[in-house]
């Protein structure tokens, strides 16, 4: 097995366990947004609260989080780390 095919197994097992325990709404919305260039980069997991997708563009300068309910909030209560 090549190191592009072990890349490529982990870039999906990463995928797929970003998207586990999100809400139907969110993962309905997901596809969506990333027909138009958004890509999930991580998902925060407060305790006892809904996961919070984080979703950057393509350029990565602008950010955006998808709601419980698939909306997208672009002034979310928190700041980005650099």
């Amino acid at each position: 097995m090549s190191g592009r095919e072990r890349r490529a197994r982990k870039d999906a097992a990463d995928t797929a366990a970003l998207r586990a325990g999100l809400t139907p709404a969110q993962q309905a919305a997901l596809p969506t947004l990333e027909q138009f260039g958004w890509t999930l980069r991580f998902v925060r997991r407060p305790l006892f609260q809904d996961p919070v997708p984080v979703l950057f563009d393509r350029s990565g300068e602008r950010w955006v989080v998808l709601q419980a309910d698939g909306s997208i909030d672009e002034a979310p209560g928190f700041q980005l780390r650099e």
